[in-house]
């Protein structure tokens, strides 16, 4: 039976698991203390970084329901666990392996599905949420653009044609335009009505 200290150990690790959007398998061997807390504190704003345990990690892992790293907790062990965006949380893992090759990115989970180490990285080389936020409002402005073009362009159309009817209103006289052209428009219906009877 585990010691109070193990179960803690376990229960802090399931929890981890549990609250965690995403989180990367790594294997530390070789990295020195400082480089270490170096990409702890370069993780600090998406996540935590915390050397493991195989033995207790892989009873916090069937606790949390997590198998996406069966038969890969062997050697130095450290886990990212990510509660912020992925996407940067994996640049960061990235750049920092690039730095330092001693850091080998084994496998990862993101919303319960098992990544491989490929699949990590093509994670690192998406846009980060921000970006695609802003290319996103971005393209719904213009669209919102064009829609106001669409709206106002009929609209501008109309006043051009009031403009153009006070123009010839005011070279007639002053007189209303529908109203000098209404003789011209009975005349027609009569011709019309005219017609219809013969």
């Amino acid at each position: 039976m585990a010691t109070p200290a193990k179960q803690a150990a376990i229960a802090d690790l399931t929890e981890k698991f549990r609250e965690s959007g995403a989180a990367v398998l790594t294997e530390y061997r070789g990295l020195t203390v400082s480089q270490l807390s170096e990409l702890r504190t370069s993780l600090r704003a998406n996540g935590s970084y915390a050397v493991v345990k195989n033995t207790l990690t892989e009873l916090a892992a069937k606790e949390a329901g997590v198998t996406a790293f069966d038969g890969q907790l062997v050697g130095p062990t450290a886990i990212a666990f990510i509660t912020g965006d992925p996407v940067e949380a994996a640049k960061t893992l990235r750049d920092f392996a690039k730095a330092n090759p001693l850091l080998v990115i084994k496998s990862g989970l993101l919303d319960g599905k098992p990544l491989s180490a490929e699949e990590i990285t093509k994670l690192a080389d998406l846009e980060s949420r921000e970006v695609l936020l802003a290319k996103a409002a971005g393209a719904m402005k213009a669209k919102l653009s064009q829609a106001v073009y669409m709206f106002a362009a009929p609209l501008s159309q109309t006043v051009r044609l009031v403009d153009a009817l006070r123009a010839k209103a005011e070279q007639n006289g002053g007189a209303d335009p529908v109203a000098a052209d209404a003789p011209a428009q009975a005349e027609a219906a009569d011709v019309a009505e005219g017609g219809d009877e013969s």
